[in-house]
Formats: structure tokens, C-alpha cells, sequence
């Protein structure tokens, strides 16, 4: 994959998650959000169903078990948690821990995998989160939903390490059907026992739904998937410190929530970071040449 190709669907991705928090913001106003979620992802995972009906699913029920664990810690996982954990924290809050993935992806990949991360990566990820921190402003505070959002983190980083490790046996498109549909069931069990389902149809509902069926699920998830494949895990998560600095202008532009001067140095930090962990100086070339050679 050509480098402006990868960027181009980095940013394309990325901007969809950023824009799925102020969206699905707009249709908490209809629906409950675990009831909302399991909706989303339902009727999400069974169109990309019946549109990748042709290609191979999977053969095996090993393979159909892989695709639900992948469905319960990067749907269900994910969302369940955020959206839980704003009980008792903003949403500002969920999405500054959802997105220290990057970092929980290099620590997991270290200590799991035996992946080797230089100093320069992990400097990255510190300082890119530093961004997001400063994206909204600082305020943060420990409570229970603190940590349940972190728990969300860490089923994000599980999920990303075990796409990178499954997804080579996978039509990527199949696993994101699948992974969907499991997740939508896995919500709308948990908003069964949590909530009073119910959804108020408006001609905004629908959009707002359609929305985060079509482009921040079912396209989202097959263009994120196919980069976790392609490329290093840690270097593609690490481009999910720009979602949150997407949400807070996607919000801007959809809601008129204010914009601070702080939004602009938490965006600098965000490029610095992305930028060391992405950056291959002169010895890591030389040194990717070498193995390529071996």
C-alpha cells in the first residue's frame, strides 16, 4: 500500500470515529445508548453481510469463535464501556482514555508478543497523548467510570493485536460483518438488563442512524481493519489520537459546542506524536533494509 493511499484512509477512518461521537450524541436524543449500539452494529453487520456474500466466511468453528471474541472486545467492549462509563464521566473523559490504545497496544505487543518498540515510539505515544489531554482542556477526574473506560481501552488494544495476529485467514470485509453483528447482539443483551429500549422515529433518527450504520461502522470498521493488516499495529494505532481532536471540531460543526485555544496545542502535540512513532530515521531504514535482505 503506497504511503499517501495509507494516509488518506488513516485520516478517512479516523475522521469517521471522531465524527460517531458527536452522531451518536444526536441519537442518545431517540434511543437509549446500549440500545442505540446494538441497533447500529446489528444492522450493520448484516448488510456488510449480505454485500461480501460471495467471499469466504469462515470454515471452521475455531474461526467463527475468533470473529465473536474480535465482535465482543471491539464492538460490544469498546462501546459497552464508553458509553457506561459516562455515568459517571463526560464523554470528553471516555474518549481521552479510549485513546491511550496506542500506548496500551506497544505495552501489550511487548509483553505478549516480544515486539521491540524503540524509545522514540514510546516517546510518540506519551507525547500524543499529552495532545489529546490538552484537546479537552485538562479536566479530568477519577472516578468509577474512569476506569471502566479504561477497561474499554483495553479491549480496543486486545482487539487491534488479535486482528493484526487472525486477520491474514480472514476476508477482512467477512470478519467485519461478523464482529459487528456478534457485538450489536452482545449490546442489545446488555441494554435488555440495563435499560428501557425504545427508539423514536424522525426523519433525524433515521439519518443519524443510517449514518452510523453505513459510513462509521461499515465503512469504518473494513478500511480499520484493512490497515491493522497491512501494516504494524502500534504505528497504525497510534493515528487514533487525531479521533478525539476530530470529535471536538466534528462537535464544533454539529452541535456549536465551543472551540479553545487549547484544541490547537493539543492538535500540535497529537502531529508530534504520530510523527515519532511513525518516523524511520536513517538507522531504522538501513536496519528494515537489511532484515528485508536476510
Amino acid at each position: 500500500m503506497s504511503k499517501f493511499k495509507y494516509i488518506s484512509l488513516i485520516i478517512l477512518t479516523t475522521f469517521l470515529m471522531g465524527i460517531a461521537f458527536p452522531v451518536g450524541k444526536i441519537g442518545m436524543s431517540y434511543a437509549p445508548p446500549f440500545f442505540l449500539m446494538g441497533i447500529r452494529f446489528i444492522l450493520a453487520g448484516g448488510l456488510l453481510a449480505i454485500i461480501v456474500a460471495k467471499k469466504p466466511h469462515p470454515r471452521s468453528w475455531k474461526q467463527g469463535l475468533q470473529a465473536a471474541v474480535v465482535g465482543l472486545l471491539q464492538s460490544a467492549g469498546v462501546m459497552g464501556c464508553a458509553y457506561y462509563s459516562m455515568r459517571w464521566i463526560t464523554s470528553g473523559e471516555s474518549s481521552i482514555i479510549t485513546c491511550t490504545n496506542p500506548l496500551i497496544v506497544i505495552v501489550l505487543g511487548t509483553l505478549l508478543t516480544g515486539a521491540a518498540y524503540r524509545r522514540r515510539q514510546w516517546l510518540g505515544v506519551a507525547v500524543g497523548f499529552i495532545g489529546v489531554v490538552f484537546t479537552f482542556g485538562l479536566h479530568m477526574n477519577i472516578q468509577p467510570g474512569t476506569f471502566i473506560s479504561f477497561a474499554g481501552a483495553v479491549c480496543f488494544a486486545s482487539a487491534t493485536l488479535l486482528i493484526k495476529r487472525w486477520g491474514p485467514a480472514f476476508d477482512l470485509s467477512v470478519l467485519a460483518s461478523y464482529q459487528m453483528f456478534v457485538g450489536g447482539v452482545a449490546l442489545l443483551i446488555i441494554s435488555a438488563f440495563t435499560e428501557h429500549p425504545y427508539f423514536i422515529f424522525t426523519g433525524t433518527s433515521v439519518t443519524v442512524l443510517l449514518l452510523l450504520v453505513i459510513m462509521c461502522s461499515i465503512v469504518q470498521f473494513t478500511v480499520w481493519f484493512n490497515l491493522l493488516r497491512s501494516g504494524d499495529p502500534a504505528k497504525t494505532s497510534a493515528f487514533l489520537f487525531l479521533v478525539p481532536l476530530f470529535g471536538v471540531f466534528t462537535s464544533w460543526l454539529l452541535l456549536g459546542e465551543t472551540v479553545e485555544w487549547y484544541v490547537g496545542v493539543g492538535g500540535a502535540f497529537i502531529c508530534a506524536g504520530i510523527f515519532l512513532v511513525n518516523w524511520e530515521g536513517k538507522g531504522t531504514k538501513a536496519e528494515n533494509m537489511k532484515n528485508q535482505l536476510a
